[in-house]
């Protein structure tokens, strides 16, 4: 049994890492493409109207509710004040359903905008959506003339928060 645990892993290892969604059509200093997007609650947030205002941390995830999209939203939930005291704003951004994202919100007690992507058309914009149809875990971060300052591949969900907030308050 031992000796098929080391195939099965290194498969599951070789399947994510081919299912696309590495936002290869972004690069820093692109216009990040505009959208308006619903939270669970059914409120509007449109990426242009922070124009002038303040940076904006754009984190895609694969799936409310799962461990590391848990552990990523925490982080965020915990560290808020920092963000909301320097005006930074964040917005998650998944695939999942209104319902599925109020659920998790309720779960965790989050304190910040997430927001339903249903119908794919951010993540596709983003370039996020991997071949399973859910976004892979990228994060963008976009300064006041709404370019992009950074992309984030390569999440850490332990240091996320810590990570994208350095690189906004550099942008303030």
């Amino acid at each position: 049994m031992k000796n098929l645990l080391v195939p099965v892993g290194l498969s599951v290892l070789i399947l994510i890492s081919a299912c696309g969604g590495n936002a290869e059509n972004l690069k820093v200093s692109d216009t990040a493409p505009d959208f308006t997007l619903q939270d669970s609650d059914g409120n509007s947030y449109t990426l242009s109207s922070y124009r002038g205002i303040s940076p904006v941390v754009i984190y895609f995830y694969p799936k409310a509710g799962t461990p590391g999209c848990t552990k990523q939203a925490c982080g965020i939930r915990d560290n808020w004040t920092r963000f909301s005291e320097n005006g930074i704003v964040v917005l998650g951004i998944s695939v999942d359903s209104k319902d599925d994202i109020k659920e998790f919100i309720q779960e965790n007690n989050l304190n910040f905008p997430l927001l339903s992507d249903e119908n794919k058309e951010v993540s596709k914009a983003y370039g996020v959506l991997n071949n399973l149809g859910l976004a892979s875990r990228i994060s963008f971060v976009v300064d006041k003339q709404g370019k992009i300052a950074e992309i984030i591949r390569d999440v850490d969900v332990q240091k996320h928060a810590d990570q994208v907030f350095e690189i906004a308050m550099k942008l303030k």
